[in-house]
């Protein structure tokens, strides 16, 4: 029988009912359809500041290349952490294929500090408000991208949750992958 807070694999969809399985104080964050940045300033009651750890052409892991059904050659991996008053709340991984930036995006996807969610939450630049696809995994030690962040120099809890969500700007894929850490639960998911 599986144990309450255990997924049955790594990635599975938030409306497949796995979402129960998550711990209760959890769910509002694995389960919002918003933007994550905006829930996060609304609950804490100023703004985010974002810390850059890397943001250049990267491999994939495993599981972001099957997500993407092996189609993507090349990609920009930007990875940041999303901190209140210098204390990291969530650590976000996204993946931007190399067609997804080019083009008109070319210009609104050049970040720098700002959070991806202001793009991709911009009323002007959704191409369409289809909900997007979301999986939620409670992430260990032996995830890939528990690893990752570890071997950057993040120390990391033996587990933590974690969503996935496939946007898609102008019609192009962006993979964002947000770990949530223990301080985010201080706040209140509004």
């Amino acid at each position: 029988m599986p144990h309450r807070n255990r997924l049955r694999s790594a990635w599975n969809r938030v409306d497949s009912g796995e979402i129960h399985r998550a711990p209760l104080r959890w769910q509002p964050w694995l389960s919002d359809t918003g933007s994550l940045t905006q829930k996060i300033e609304k609950a804490i009651g100023q703004k985010l500041t974002v810390k850059v750890l890397r943001d250049r052409p990267q491999s994939l892991h495993q599981d972001e290349y099957l997500y993407f059904q092996n189609r993507i050659k090349r990609c920009r991996v930007r990875e940041v952490l999303l901190c209140v008053n210098e204390t990291p709340l969530v650590i976000a991984r996204s993946i931007i294929p190399t067609l997804s930036s080019s083009g008109s995006n070319h210009s609104i996807l050049r970040l720098g500090t700002r959070p991806l969610g202001a793009v991709l939450f911009s009323k002007t630049r959704m191409q369409s408000r289809a909900r997007p696809q979301r999986d939620i995994a409670r992430i260990d030690k032996s995830a890939s991208l528990w690893k990752g962040f570890n071997k950057a120099g993040i120390t990391l809890p033996s587990s933590l949750w974690a969503r996935r969500t496939l946007y898609r700007l102008k019609g192009h894929p962006i993979l964002v992958n947000e770990v949530f850490l223990p301080a985010l639960l201080q706040y209140s998911a509004i």
